[in-house]
Parts: structure tokens; sequence; C-alpha cells
């Protein structure tokens, strides 16, 4: 008896002192849509895991797929956890998330205030790259608020060494050394997909961005925002500010644009159009435009992916004098039309595919842009557990 009793009390001790496992939640992600969602993010607010597991000041949240491997995350700076959920078509995949030390991510997004190139601001990720002009450059090249493309066709971030290379001479990102190029022009237009007030069915086009915050940078979501000075629309002055994101693996930069419009104002979000010969595509959802060849790159194709119903699609010319030529320039752009509700940001995404980086032809980036703007539509469906 006594024997007993004493191998009884050493389990009830063993069992107290052994270390307890760190509490888990359990994650379903499910994808409600046809087609593979591999490189789409998760989104968990954090209030809903720290209401679970409540972090400590050392440790975060990890995110462990099915099989025990850790799934690079990042906790964004509007609060929520977000992971890429690499789920096929009409399928579901189940995570866990546990608060354990913090881990190190290879960066898949980056972004930066490029002060030593004339405060342009320039973002990527490891499929595209964009770049936006600031207030240096607006003496040398003139005003220009549009939205600069370069084009990639590598995985590797590539920003910090194009403007080193380029700068110091080595080699210019004008030309493709191997990895893509900056062959996009912008001028004085809307570039690839920015908006501007579309008042008296003209556009307004304000000019290079006076202030810039960067709000994260990856590894897997990079966010900035930018100021405007106000813009003069018929004697009377508005507000005017973006906020941009871009995920790893997408092909398309999120924009919420603001306005401090009091009343309900048309805007329009617009890709320049070089030939006037070729229309843009445009569906209820999406505008596509196959940039003309130049002879440094050829296979482009520019798309914009509305939120916001839009009215109608046109194309708007204008003339810009000339210093340097007899005659004016003139610009088009492929236009979507939509109404701006006071204190109500427009959301919306553009972005480009590339023969020479994953889009062999213009129905291939067709599809895509149809995929994305049907998974806006259809979120993946995330349920936590126990």
């Amino acid at each position: 008896m006594r024997s007993t009793t004493f191998y009884m009390l050493t389990v009830i001790m063993l069992t107290a002192c052994a270390p307890k496992e760190a509490p888990k939640i359990t994650v379903t992600v499910q994808n409600p849509t046809g087609f593979d969602r591999l490189s789409e993010m998760a989104e968990i607010p954090l209030d809903s895991l720290n209401a679970r597991i409540p972090l400590t000041d050392t440790l975060t949240y990890v995110v462990r797929n099915d099989a025990g491997e850790i799934v690079p995350s990042q906790i964004t700076y509007d609060g929520l956890l977000i992971f890429q959920a690499g789920v096929k078509a009409a399928s579901t995949a189940r995570y866990t998330i546990a608060v354990e030390p913090p881990q190190i991510f290879s960066p898949k997004t980056y972004g930066r205030y490029i002060k030593e190139r004339k405060d342009d601001f320039a973002w990527e990720n490891d499929r595209v790259a964009f770049r936006i002009y600031g207030p240096a450059l607006a003496p040398v090249d003139g005003p220009s608020n549009g939205l600069d493309l370069w084009y990639k066709k590598t995985s590797d971030l590539i920003i910090n060494k194009w403007y080193a290379d380029d700068l110091a001479g080595k080699a210019s990102y004008h030309n493709d050394n191997g990895q893509g190029l900056d062959d996009y022009k912008v001028g004085r237009t809307l570039g690839a997909g920015a908006m501007a007030p579309y008042v008296d069915s003209k556009l307004w086009l304000n000019e290079n961005y006076v202030a810039q915050e960067l709000l994260e940078n990856g590894p897997l979501r990079t966010s900035f925002r930018l100021s405007y000075k106000d813009i003069n629309i018929n004697d009377s002055t508005y507000s005017e500010s973006r906020l941009f994101s871009i995920d790893a693996g997408a092909q398309l930069t999120k924009i919420t644009q603001t306005f401090g419009f009091p009343q309900t104002t048309p805007v329009a979000a617009g890709i320049v159009k070089r030939d006037k010969d070729v229309p843009a595509v445009t569906t209820d959802s999406y505008m596509l435009y196959p940039e003309p060849a130049t002879n440094k790159a050829a296979g482009i194709f520019v798309g914009l992916v509305f939120t916001t119903p839009v009215s109608h699609f046109t194309v708007d010319s204008y003339e810009i004098p000339s210093s340097q030529k007899e005659n004016p320039t003139i610009y088009r752009h492929s236009i979507a039309v939509m109404d701006y509700h006071p204190d109500t940001p427009i959301t919306y995404y553009s972005g480009y595919g590339w023969t020479q980086f994953g889009f062999p032809t213009v129905a291939d980036f067709a599809t895509y842009l149809e995929n994305f703007a049907t998974a806006l539509r259809h979120p993946l469906e995330v349920e936590l557990g126990r």
C-alpha cells in the first residue's frame, strides 16, 4: 500500500512540474473561389488574438503550418497579423498561432524616401516596382504627380541597387542590365494609374507630393502616406493625400485616395495612352492597357482594379505647352470616372504584368486582373478555433 501511495504521489509531482505546452490558436483559411490564392495575405485582427492569448513585451505571434513549419508573418501598423495563406482553389489550409520569441524573415517588400535622387519615393515587392516624384524634382522636370513603373524580372529587391548604380555612374536603370529597367514615361500625366478630380469633364492634375511618411516596411507588406498641396478647382481649394501599400507576391499596389471635397465630386483614375489607335480593355472591375513597345522594352500590360463603382470609361486628352517645341504636347488617357463622396476615400489597385516575368500574353494578365477583382469581392475566410 505504501509503495502504491508513493508511486501515485511521484506521478502527481512529476506531472505538476512538467512544462506546460504553450497555448495555441488553430486557424483555418478557406478559399471560396475556383482559382489558387497562393500568395494572398490572410489577415487576423490583433484584438481577436490578444483576447485569447495576450502578448508579452518580449514575445510575438508566430504562425505555423500543418507540418509545424514557421510561416513568415507580420504585424501591421493598423493592427493586423498577416501571412501568405497559400490556399488552393476551393480548398482550406490550417495553421496554428502561438506566442513565441520574434522571428526574422527575409523581406519581400520594401520602400523608402530617396532623398539622394531629388525626393523620389520608390517601393517594390518580389514581383513589381514603382516610384512617385517628390518636391526636389519639380523645378528640374516640371510638376508631375503621376505613377511611374519600374519593370522587374527578378524576385530580388532592387530599388537600392538600381539607385546606387545609377547615381555612381556604374549602370543606368534606364537600361536593362539583367533584372529589368525603368522605361515608363510619366511627364505631366497620371502615368500608370494615378487619380485626379474630373470636374467639368476634364482632369485637374496636382503637383509633386510635399510630404511623406513611411508606416511599415516589410517583410510582407510596405505602406506609406504621401501628402500634397491643396488642389485648386475653379478657384476653390481641396486637400489631397494618398496611402499606398504593397503585399508580397502581388502584381498590384493598393492606393487609397483622399480628397477634402465637401460634396460628391467626379474623379478619374487613368492610364496614359501612348497610341490613340490602341484602346484599353475595360470591364466593370478593371482596366487593362497594353503599353506600346519601345526600343528597350516590350510586352508590358498596365492594369487597374476598382472597388468603387465606375460610372463610365472614356478617353481624355489635353495639351501642355512645350518650351522646347513649337507645338504643344498632346496627352491622352484612358480613364475610369467614378463619384467621390465626402469623407469616403476611394481604394483601388494599380500595377503591371510583363511577358518576361510571368505573363506570356495579354490574356494571361487579363485573367490575373479578373481573379484579383474576384478575390476582393470574395475574401479569404479566416476562422479562429480554440
